[in-house]
């Protein structure tokens, strides 16, 4: 028999990495190409861009798709397992009619395998907090929890969404001669050209203005000093506090490792600095952790797991 190799997937809703590696988890081969959002594009897309990386992978470390053991995908919309099994069972579907019988092929959430990456497979909490939020962790025992993640309409505390939001909010106020005058407005103006009410609504409930967007110009209000923007900082921070406080009671680990993703609390801002010195004043025993190594990695342990 020959060697065995694994695969692991990372796949977003641009492109999808994917990296080849022994049963020691040595890289080597890594390629990336389209992207993996079934809900998006479907999972008959989604498939023929797995399988063409896959493809690529053998063909350049001259190896046959029988020698590869076990492939593990994590990817953007699979974080329901009944979504994650259509996508395992139509890829499955369609690569056998190309005539390809992958042993082992298995379906997970990015934010699983970038979970599973950061800490090489132990224990610690992954926090998102970009476009939303939400918190995911490991104890001892291989357990995981989440916290969070109920979306825009319901939760996506302390995220770019909420903060975008509320700055919003808090211009329409000022715009009605509801609010107190804020900086936000003024960088609303200039940077989205939107100077009054009517412009607002319509951008926001036709033309579906992204959100999010407005967060780093609530963050550059907060940063000169803008009260307004300043206070929807500290409301959204301690939100994500929150998120690592309950995180800590479900993984029963005061000195849990945590680990940041997304831009939000990721760049260096008066955001970042003021949830990082939160963490150090509310739960100084959490440690903040770079991640060990990237998503596909992850995969890659998790493909493993399922030999």
């Amino acid at each position: 028999m020959g060697k065995k190799y694994l695969i692991g997937l990372d796949g977003g809703g641009t492109k999808t990495k994917c990296v080849v590696t022994d049963f020691d988890l040595i890289p080597l081969y890594d390629c990336q190409g389209g992207p993996s959002n079934f809900l998006i594009i479907g999972t008959e897309l989604v498939s023929e861009n797995i399988l063409s990386l896959i493809l690529e992978s053998t063909s350049n470390l001259g190896i046959l798709p029988d020698d590869i053991a076990s492939i593990f995908i994590g990817t953007t919309g699979a974080g329901r397992e009944s979504d994650a099994l259509k996508l395992k069972n139509d890829f499955i579907q369609f690569s056998g009619k190309k005539g390809y019988d992958f042993k082992t092929f298995n379906v997970d959430s990015d934010a699983r395998i970038a979970l599973e990456g950061a800490f090489s497979g132990g224990p610690g909490a992954l926090l998102i907090a970009g476009t939303g939020s939400i918190i995911f962790g490991k104890n001892q025992s291989n357990n995981i929890f989440r916290v969070g993640g109920f979306g825009r309409l319901l939760g996506d505390e302390g995220s770019g969404n909420t903060i975008g939001r509320k700055g919003l909010n808090e211009v329409a106020k000022e715009f009605d001669g509801r609010g107190a005058k804020t900086l936000m407005s003024e960088l609303l103006k200039r940077d989205f050209g939107i100077n009054d009410s009517s412009q607002l609504i319509t951008e926001v409930y036709r033309n579906n203005f992204d959100l999010a967007a407005f967060a780093p110009k609530v963050i550059e209000a907060a940063q000169n000093n803008d009260e307004v923007a300043i206070k929807i900082l500290e409301e959204e921070s301690d939100q994500l506090i929150l998120h690592v406080k309950s995180m800590i009671n479900l993984i029963g680990d005061e000195a849990m490792k945590l680990c940041l993703v997304g831009g939000t609390i990721t760049i260096d801002n008066l955001y970042s600095k003021m949830f990082k010195a939160k963490i150090e004043l509310h739960t100084p025993e959490v440690k903040i952790t770079q991640a060990e190594n990237p998503p596909e990695i992850g995969a890659v342990l998790m493909a493993k797991t399922k030999l």
